[in-house]
């Protein structure tokens, strides 16, 4: 595969949790394919047997589940430069529980799961990657949205989401961040007007 700007995005994204020397890029290229999505499209739905994770050059995803009385809840969003995936179904080869849709025109690299495990076993560099990247994004990050969800009432809730996705709240409507936040998007109208002017910008 030649080296197309989604591919070096690709390897900028992985250099910036470790090295990775060009044999093990030449690998690690060999494992990947483009993916391109239309606005509503999945990437992965609940249900499904996933064989590999993505990487997001452009455009933006949700990942969601969906209760039995058919409330959507919105576990996290993957813009550019992220790693969607339904991680617990890849390492269990279990169905997804939940759905992965692009809410934008989107073009992902797809990332073989099972080529991934072997470079994996067989690259220090891979390893090194991959600790770095669960260690930020599925241990210190995901502890934070938890407690958060706890522990803090909607508003502060919503302001946190204003301070940590300032880049993604105008290309979200309001029902997606109100799904994120675990409220309707009345409450979340009703938070908005009462802060007013004191919302970050």
């Amino acid at each position: 595969m030649n080296e197309t700007p989604p591919l070096i995005a690709l390897r900028n994204a992985l250099t910036a949790y470790a090295p990775i020397s060009e044999k093990t890029w030449a690998a690690f290229k060999r494992i990947c394919t483009p993916l391109p999505l239309k606005k509503g499209d999945y990437f992965c739905r609940a249900g499904d047997l996933p064989q590999s994770f993505a990487f997001v050059v452009s455009g933006l995803l949700r990942v969601y589940i969906t209760n039995v009385e058919g409330n959507e809840y919105n576990k996290i969003f993957f813009p550019e430069k992220t790693f969607p995936a339904s991680i617990i179904a890849l390492l269990t080869s279990s169905p997804s529980k939940f759905s992965i849709e692009a809410l934008e025109t989107s073009q992902l690299i797809q990332i073989n799961f099972k080529a991934y495990r072997h470079l994996l076993k067989t690259s220090d560099e891979i390893k090194l990657f991959h600790i770095f990247y669960l260690e930020k994004n599925w241990v210190i990050d995901k502890e934070k949205r938890e407690i958060a969800l706890v522990q803090e009432n909607a508003s502060t809730r919503y302001l946190r989401f204003l301070k940590d996705y300032a880049n993604l709240v105008k290309r979200l409507s309001q029902y997606h961040i109100a799904s994120h936040l675990g409220i309707t998007p009345t409450q979340l109208s009703r938070i908005r007007k009462k802060l007013g002017n004191n919302q970050p910008m």
